[in-house]
């Protein structure tokens, strides 16, 4: 391992330590108890030696009756304190995930979108669960526990050394032959399971995109194709799984050799030294205890160093990811409890890959209450422009103001609060529908959902789904219809009373019928409130105030839709005149 890799390891394991630091009783008592157990371990062994020296060999019953209670007090003490280590310091390795996990989805949360655009979902999903759990397995059975072992160790060869210095140093003959033994096998196996680590996420990442993607698999009837694909990453998976299965294979066998060696090597040596009269039955009988009691935290050294290590790389991700600095800049204070709701944009360039402008010089305005309409191909910017309105990306330059102030400058939540976004595109979560409307938010009532229901003119169909607004919906709202999940998403921005609302081409994907109901909660929403609408249909937003025509991220046209009708080979006409075409074909 290189220098720069030890450092960096050590760097790891001591903010792994800090996150211990909260929870001060837990580690205190941990470290404790783990030191009681070094210490009480070796009684047991020493006091049958003088159980056997002083009351068997000398047939004394008393005494084998004191001895015998002594030996049972020892081994319940021994129970306790093992029982309390391993529930504290699983505890601590409990509770350190708790807080971790919560820290590092609390911080998923606030990032951009941008990061999302560029890091696959699995990954995330392996940071949060699989990286987090391996870092809990630190302090239940990693660094405390290795402490416990070491320590363990250090006062049984302390004992045997006490006890009788020359058996002793025969029996330990073996114990370079375990070391080495260990530290090939840690390495080893440290290695295999970096890789596993790896295909687990690998295969995080597959599992879940084609879940989600299930739909378009059997679309495309690509599913061995895909089959294939998966297999190969299982395959993979599978194979570095069985390396680490043949080392440990290789490695527990090693370990009971080199203990039946040391065995052999204490009967032959402790025989000659009983029968000289150089050490007893007892001091006999003692080291074959001692011997197995060294022997078995040098046997679960390598696996807890592997836990400790695999901890090291999986806590070195969740850093990694904790580290990115990759929020929204939030230092704006302004937050007043309502606004007027006019919106500007002052030569605004926009790209989400540096140089890259998706938004070039936009300038325009919008007035409290009126509604504009933004049109143009797929591609020209029009999602783009919520996306920086809503501060989920930061523009380039220019400046967006909201009621002549910079959107920069208002507290972000707040920002976000005054305005209700209804995506083409409707994520609904597993729950209730009640629950995908509130989003749980304690603050909306039953009624004023019902209430919000009714003037979007979506009541009627969600009182006759089975258990109305108590149905489960399926995850990603599977088991409505597209229309259903629209309206669902108009009354959970009716809800939260937004004083600006956005309509990213809210009609584009639903039938006639739907539609009509649809145009009806559109107007209802927008009824009072600056609105930007997204359109797909340009009959739908004839009772725009103003439209906006986008092309290749510059705008081409800006006014009214009387007015741009009126321009010979405008943009806008063009537009309009293709989709009278469409609204043709489709009736």
């Amino acid at each position: 391992m290189s220098t720069k890799r030890k450092a960096s390891d050590w760097h790891t394991l001591k903010r792994v330590v800090q996150l211990s630091f909260p929870f001060k009783r837990l580690l205190f008592l941990s470290v404790i108890l783990g030191i009681l157990v070094a210490v009480i371990t070796p009684l047991r062994p020493y006091f049958i030696q003088l159980t056997v020296d002083e009351t068997i060999i000398r047939q004394e019953g008393k005494g084998l009756e004191m001895m015998g209670l002594i030996l049972l007090i020892l081994l319940i003490v021994e129970f306790v304190v093992k029982y309390l280590f391993g529930l504290y310091s699983t505890t601590l390795g409990q509770t350190i995930m708790l807080d971790l996990r919560t820290r590092l989805f609390a911080h998923v949360q606030s990032m951009r979108l941008q990061y999302f655009d560029k890091t696959q979902v699995g990954i995330i999903t392996t940071r949060t669960i699989n990286d987090i759990e391996a870092i809990n397995n630190i302090f239940s059975e990693g660094l405390i526990t290795i402490v416990a072992d070491v320590l363990t160790l250090i006062f049984v060869v302390g004992f045997m050394l006490y006890i009788n210095f020359k058996l002793a140093l025969v029996c330990l003959i073996t114990f370079p032959i375990i070391i080495i033994a260990t530290y090939i096998f840690k390495e080893k196996v440290r290695v295999s399971f970096n890789e596993v680590r790896d295909k687990v996420a690998q295969l995080n990442s597959f599992v879940q995109e084609h879940i989600s993607g299930m739909r378009i698999v059997q679309i495309s009837n690509a599913q061995q194709h895909e089959f294939n694909k998966f297999d190969k990453l299982n395959q993979e998976h599978y194979r570095a799984n069985n390396k680490s299965v043949l080392y440990y294979s290789i490695f527990f066998p090693v370990v009971e050799v080199v203990l039946a060696l040391a065995i052999s090597l204490l009967v032959w040596y402790g025989a000659h030294q009983v029968m000289s009269d150089f050490a007893t039955i007892g001091v006999f009988t003692s080291f074959i205890l001692y011997l197995n009691l060294a022997f078995r935290p040098l046997r679960m050294l390598a696996d807890k160093f592997n836990t400790l290590q695999m901890g090291i790389i999986a806590a070195e991700r969740v850093f990694k990811l904790l580290d990115t600095n990759e929020k929204i800049e939030n230092i704006g204070k302004h937050a007043p409890t309502n606004i007027q709701g006019n919106i500007a944009f002052e030569n605004v360039w926009f790209a989400y890959n540096k140089e890259d402008y998706v938004l070039k010089n936009i300038t325009f305005q919008v007035d409290a209450g009126e509604t504009l309409a933004i049109v143009g191909a797929t591609g020209s910017g029009k999602s783009s422009l919520i996306n920086i309105l809503n501060r989920f990306y930061e523009i380039n330059s220019g400046a967006i103001l909201l009621d002549g102030i910079n959107t920069k400058q208002y507290e972000l939540s707040a920002l976000r609060s005054y305005i209700g976004t209804v995506l083409q595109d409707v994520f609904l979560f597993s729950g209730t529908v009640l629950d995908n409307i509130t989003l749980r938010n304690p603050a909306i009532s039953y009624d004023q959902v019902v209430q919000a229901s009714k003037l979007v003119g979506a009541h009627d169909f969600i009182m006759e789904l089975p258990d109305a607004y108590q149905y489960k919906v399926m995850e990603r709202g599977a088991t409505l219809s597209v229309g259903q999940r629209q309206l669902i998403s108009f009354i959970r921005a009716l809800v939260y009373q937004p004083q600006i609302l956005i309509l990213d081409e809210a009609t584009s994907s639903v039938d006639t019928e739907s539609e009509h109901l649809i145009q009806h909660a559109i107007e209802t929403l927008v009824k009072g409130r600056t609105s930007i609408v997204i359109a797909h249909r340009l009959s739908t937003i004839q009772h725009a105030d103003k439209i906006i025509v986008l092309e290749h991220g510059e705008i081409k046209e800006i006014g009214a839709p009387s007015d741009l009708l009126k321009i010979e080979n405008g943009y806008y006409r063009k537009l309009y005149d293709v989709s009278i075409q469409q609204e043709k074909l489709r009736t």
